[in-house]
């Protein structure tokens, strides 16, 4: 996976970042101010990219974080069997198989055209709006 560096206090809402080794999407930052002795803390929420689920973190605001890079791509739907879809990427007409998700079952058609994210080592599918 590739990855960069940033500092606690450049995270932006919707920017990338590992925690704990989970992507995750920040959804806020609040930085304090530093103290007498100390540097400022940046207290950042996240939300998981695959499990939805919410996280906190706490750094200084110097220190740095690890931002992931999300390959964002576009494929056509060969073949759609229970709960997963064979699928051509559109760049490199590699094929492979991706899961469908519930939310999403009704949008993916077999012969149609999505949109799907490298994340890590995990092939998702996501909306076109996102």
């Amino acid at each position: 996976m590739d990855t960069k560096l940033i500092e606690a206090r450049n995270v932006k809402k919707g920017t990338y970042i590992l925690v704990d080794g989970i992507v995750c999407r920040a959804t806020e930052n609040i930085k304090s101010k530093p103290g007498k002795h100390g540097e400022a803390k940046c207290r950042i929420d996240c939300a998981g990219v695959l499990d939805g689920k919410r996280r906190i973190i706490m750094k200084p605001a110097g220190h740095n974080v690890i931002s992931p890079m999300i390959a964002k791509r576009k494929c056509q739907i060969l073949h759609i069997q229970g709960e997963s879809a064979n699928v051509m990427d559109l760049e490199s007409f590699e094929t492979f198989d991706i899961i469908i998700d519930a939310d999403l079952k009704g949008s993916i058609i077999e012969g149609g055209e999505s949109s799907y994210w490298i994340v890590g080592d995990e092939k998702v599918f996501k909306g076109d709006n996102e």
